[in-house]
C-alpha cells in the first residue's frame, strides 16, 4: 500500500510541475494583476481523474471566476500536453478547484495582528 501512495505522490508532483510549466508558457489572460498558482494535485488511484487546486492572489471575485472559466477552456490542451510529456497509460481528466487555504491563513493572521 505504501508503494501506491509513493507512486501517487510522484504522479501528483509530476502533473503539478507540468501544469505549472504550461501556465508559465501560456498564462491565463483573465488573470491580469493576479497571481495564479497550482498548490496541489490529487490524482485518483486509477489515474483517470485529477483535481487541481488553484490559488489566486489579488483581483476581484468576479475576475477569479473568469480565471477558472479560462482554465476550464484550456483543460483539453493541458491534458494533451500531459499525455505527450508524461506518457501515462491513461491521462487524467483535470478538474480545477479554488484553494483558499493561504487566503484564510492570511485572514487569520490579520485578525490576530489587529490591535482591537
Amino acid at each position: 500500500m505504501a508503494e501506491k501512495v509513493d507512486r501517487l505522490t510522484r504522479v501528483n508532483e509530476l502533473i503539478k510541475r507540468e501544469l505549472a510549466n504550461y501556465l508559465e508558457k501560456f498564462p491565463v489572460e483573465a488573470a491580469e494583476n493576479m497571481l495564479v498558482s497550482i498548490t496541489e494535485v490529487n490524482t485518483s488511484v486509477d489515474l483517470r481523474n485529477a483535481t487541481v487546486s488553484i490559488s489566486i492572489f489579488g483581483g476581484k471575485n468576479s475576475n477569479r471566476a473568469e480565471v477558472f472559466k479560462e482554465l476550464n477552456s484550456k483543460r483539453s490542451d493541458m491534458q494533451r500536453v500531459l499525455a505527450r510529456t508524461l506518457a501515462f497509460k491513461h491521462t487524467p481528466v483535470l478538474a480545477f478547484k479554488p484553494d483558499r487555504r493561504l487566503e484564510m491563513g492570511d485572514r487569520v493572521l490579520a485578525l490576530l495582528n489587529d490591535p482591537e
